[in-house]
């Protein structure tokens, strides 16, 4: 596995790292609980130290499952990612959408990042995960009924008082970025970026690069789609968000997988799946520093972190872009 510093810190991650969404069940048409914990296993067995996490997912069900799946572990032998910033059991802030739990009860989603409630989420994040320290601690969404400057000031004390190593966001744009750092040191920026969704190349990785932060790309196989097992009609099961997606559209997918087809005989050269060539390119693209990758069941994990061994130079990576630049994603 290949280890990567967080902009200026002093904190190291696995360059793939493991991405838990989908192991709390929610938005994802539920889970099996032992598989995701055995899968977090199979990841850290082959150098996937680092996972991120967060309350939303599954309102909580996700964190509880990293902690069970790490007792054992030296806590110097991985690193936790988690989040604040979503609520979903309390109506404040900048309200996001409507949804449903595991149980298929009705939630309302809030995007709120005032002082305290980052305090209580810092702490419950700690009791789920069952640890005392948080590696990096991310703002979800920006939060519009929030000063930035409050939500920092509240993570830069949890930093002083040694909950958390180092603070990162999500989701902000650069303007956002410049704007936090008023106040705080930030190591990284999460944000969604795949071969077909690439919106932060002109203006976000240029100023990561320029100020020296981390990209955490979440979604790089763009939930499934670039693998090659999505098919044309694909139908998902109830409470998978996917369906509603537009890349997940019959077109996107028809236009993704000609794409795919086309880079395939890389993949078969190297004997690597599309899914491992995806995430290899994606960790080799300019001002990206970690792909966050999630799995199922152990497998999974196996197949994933083993994308790490893939070796691309510049000229494969030059064909697949040039293959790219044909993909057009619509909706």
């Amino acid at each position: 596995m290949e280890y990567r510093k967080l902009g200026e810190t002093d904190l190291k991650i696995s360059a793939i790292t493991f991405g838990a969404w989908a192991a709390g069940g929610w938005m994802w048409g539920g889970n099996d609980d032992n598989d995701a914990i055995k899968a977090i296993k199979a990841a850290h067995d082959l150098g996937v130290t680092s996972i991120d996490t967060a309350p939303i997912y599954g309102q909580g069900k996700s964190e509880e499952l990293v902690g069970q799946a790490i007792k054992g572990i030296p806590r110097d032998k991985v690193q936790l990612l988690t989040k604040y910033g979503m609520r979903w059991d309390v109506a404040k802030g900048d309200f996001f959408f409507k949804s449903t739990d595991n149980s298929g009860r009705d939630i309302d989603i809030y995007k709120y990042s005032g002082r305290e409630s980052i305090i209580k989420e810092c702490e419950d994040s700690l009791k789920r995960l069952g640890t005392d320290y948080i590696d990096l601690y991310q703002i979800h969404w920006p939060d519009l009924t929030t000063p930035i400057a409050e939500s920092m000031e509240a993570v830069l004390r949890l930093k002083e008082q040694g909950k958390i190593r180092e603070a990162g966001i999500c989701n902000y744009n650069a303007q956002q970025m410049a704007e936090a750092e008023q106040t705080l040191n930030l190591a990284s920026n999460q944000v969604p970026f795949s071969m077909v969704n690439r919106n932060i190349d002109d203006e976000l990785i240029p100023y990561c690069i320029a100020h020296r932060k981390a990209i955490l790309a979440y979604s790089p196989l763009e939930r499934g789609l670039l693998t090659g097992k999505i098919k044309p009609g694909q139908r998902f099961g109830a409470g998978d968000h996917r369906g509603g997606v537009k890349y997940f559209r019959s077109e996107n997918i028809k236009r993704t997988n000609a794409f795919l087809e086309k880079i395939k005989p890389l993949a078969d050269e190297k004997s690597a799946t599309l899914g491992q060539l995806v995430i290899r390119w994606t960790i080799e693209h300019p001002g990206i520093t970690i792909a966050l990758v999630g799995a199922r069941n152990a497998e999974q994990s196996k197949q994933n972190a083993k994308a790490v061994n893939i070796r691309l130079n510049a000229e494969e990576i030059e064909f697949i872009n040039t293959q790219l630049e044909e993909v057009e994603i619509v909706g």
